[in-house]
């Protein structure tokens, strides 16, 4: 065949000239959206060392628990009783045992022992039993008295460790100076896709991730990781039907309304918390959305279905609810959003480092280092378990 100078698909006497026929929009099907980070948002501040740490404080505490199996002369009338922090007490302090009308008042404390009246104020008695909470109504002074001994808390000092996400972008001469089908440039092109995958990544690790048993500050042969969501959660992990967490009645272990508005209650009965986020799976949000289910009406003119809870109101909170692929399947997490933040090292968020050269290719790192700052985990919930 003689040159003809044409750039064609087939050419030649009898054919007609073709070109080919490629859209010049790529699909991309594989997950990549990254809800949870959406909706945190960016982080007010850097962090500015690979271990960062922050400050919490608590109150003194207001309750105890009794640590006594043997009541003289009985539960009812048991003027000495046995605790685990003595230390939290002190006389003129008013106790109510767990949820019952009768008041108690301390006279003394010694170690773990306290020395009270009971009925105070002419109140009903109780009968006291071991690991039943002491919960401390306030304190009596006496009018004139020097003032008590002072009290406090002792700061605590949190930690987490960045993690470094990278991924390598390699396009050759040749594919940079040819012509794309739906790219312009395979550079741009390939930073892309590898962001999507790193951000991606940092999702997933800021829920599921785990930092090494031992030196989680990294080294030479050890790799920093971060201690995601599910992982800093210790206080507030409840199984259904566990622990004395009730399964709701329902079939099994599936998520109801009993189960979460008992986990709701117990985070906010012991921290100033405020769930305002749940985190949940594709299994999870479907059981959420049945909550509705039976009450939910359709006038015969309408045309659509509507089968979606995307926020949850009760009396513990207003709470989004933010669909994840990321989030454990048999769980649902509860979080005090103004409490957690995904924090970049200064200067280390995702960005392109090129690369020098090694031959005909253009090369270069894109590169970022992440931490999550996860304040006072008690503020937080965790329900694990649940029907898959």
């Amino acid at each position: 065949m003689p040159f003809t100078g044409k750039a064609t698909f087939a050419a030649g006497a009898d054919l007609p000239e073709l070109a080919e026929d490629v859209s010049d929009i790529i699909g991309i099907v594989s997950p990549h959206e990254t809800p949870l980070l959406d909706h945190l948002g960016d982080a007010k501040r850097p962090a500015f060392s690979t271990v960062h740490e922050w400050l919490e404080d608590t109150l003194l505490p207001n309750f105890d628990t009794l640590n006594q199996t043997t009541f003289t002369p009985n539960p009812t009338d048991a003027t000495s009783l046995t605790v685990f922090n003595g230390s939290r007490f002190q006389v003129g302090d008013l106790l109510r045992p767990a949820d019952a009308p009768e008041v108690i008042q301390v006279t003394a404390v010694a170690g773990n022992v306290l020395t009270v009246v009971r009925r105070y104020g002419g109140t009903s008695g109780f009968a006291l039993a071991n690991g039943m909470k002491l919960n401390i109504l306030g304190n009596a002074a006496l009018e004139g008295d020097d003032a008590p001994a002072a009290r406090f808390t002792s700061r605590a000092r949190r930690a987490n460790y960045t993690q470094i996400f990278t991924a390598t972008v390699s396009v050759s001469g040749s594919m940079q100076a040819s012509r794309q089908a739906g790219v312009s440039d395979e550079v741009d092109y390939q930073k892309q896709e590898r962001m999507r995958e790193l951000l991606r990544d940092l999702e997933n690790c800021v829920i599921n991730g785990t930092a090494p048993a031992s030196s989680p500050q990294g080294s030479a042969s050890v790799r920093r990781s971060m201690n995601g969501i599910t992982r800093q959660i210790a206080t507030n992990r409840f199984v259904p039907g566990q622990g004395g967490f009730p399964s709701g009645g329902g079939a099994g272990t599936d998520l109801n309304e009993i189960v979460l508005n008992t986990a709701l209650r117990t985070v906010w009965e012991q921290s100033q918390g405020r769930v305002d986020t749940i985190v949940v799976s594709g299994r999870q949000k479907r059981a959420i959305n049945q909550f509705v289910a039976a009450s939910r009406r359709f006038a015969p003119e309408s045309t659509r279905m509507t089968d979606l809870v995307s926020v949850y109101e009760s009396d513990f909170g207003v709470c989004r609810i933010v669909l994840s692929r990321w989030a454990p399947a048999d769980s649902v997490i509860l979080l005090d959003s103004s409490r957690v933040s995904v924090v970049p090292l200064a200067g280390r968020n995702f960005h392109f480092k090129p690369l020098s050269s090694k031959g005909d290719a253009f090369e270069g790192l894109v590169v970022g280092e992440y931490t999550l700052e996860f304040k006072n985990e008690n503020a937080h919930g965790l329900v694990r378990g649940l029907t898959v």
